[in-house]
């Protein structure tokens, strides 16, 4: 029986496979896009979507297979990054950890902090769920909540393929259908035709325009 075959190995092992699905998608929540090879963007995409699905539900159980799944990684907000690396490890704990132990949730200040850090399981669930929900309602439908860019360049050393995996926009719209008169496609009706046998439709010649006879008075 071919079992647990599915997904596509990336020349690692199960673990590592596992670690850096979450650390992508973490990253991607962070950012909201992150540059990586194409087979990567590929594999995660399915991984962040179904994330995306339980931060749209918002129920507890949802929240707690979120955590399951993807674990959890602290967020320090762009404008105290600059502030955050001159902190002492002692203050660097007050800033990710409440006095209970409890990570932090939302960057608020605190009596002793400027600032909290804001993790990765609340920006999912209040912010990007949120927006997919509503992007759903607007075009009566679910899912699509990435895109996968393809860029030109290849990446230094082995020449791998690079992509740029981002969340899909409140107002984008789905691609549509490609026009059936590219070349591509007329390829594809003529190779097909040919192997099943079927007669091709093949066009005629264009036919230029007559030129139109010289008349009596245009020799005048």
């Amino acid at each position: 029986m071919r079992h647990l075959v599915r997904g596509r190995r990336l020349n690692r092992s199960m673990s590592h496979r596992l670690a850096l699905r979450r650390n992508l998608v973490q990253s991607l929540i962070e950012h909201g896009e992150v540059r990586t090879t194409l087979p990567k963007a590929k594999e995660v995409r399915a991984f962040a979507e179904r994330l995306v699905t339980l931060a749209i539900d918002g129920s507890l159980a949802a929240r707690q297979r979120a955590i399951a799944l993807l674990n959890d990684r602290a967020i320090i907000p762009a404008e105290h990054r600059a502030a955050y690396d001159g902190l002492s490890d002692a203050k660097r704990a007050k800033v990710l950890y409440s006095r209970s132990g409890r990570r932090y949730r939302a960057s608020t200040t605190r009596p002793g902090v400027k600032f909290t850090a804001e993790s990765v399981i609340h920006r999912l669930f209040a912010d990007i769920g949120p927006r997919m929900k509503q992007r759903n309602e607007a075009r009566s439908c679910s899912g699509g909540y990435t895109r996968i860019i393809k860029l030109a360049d290849r990446r230094l050393g082995d020449g791998g393929s690079l992509a740029i995996l981002q969340w899909v926009g409140p107002d984008d719209a789905p691609r549509g259908k490609g026009s059936d008169k590219t070349e591509r496609k007329r390829r594809a009706r003529v190779k097909y035709a040919f192997f099943a046998g079927k007669p091709l439709k093949r066009r005629g010649a264009r036919r230029r325009p007559a030129k139109a006879k010289p008349t009596a008075s245009d020799g005048e």
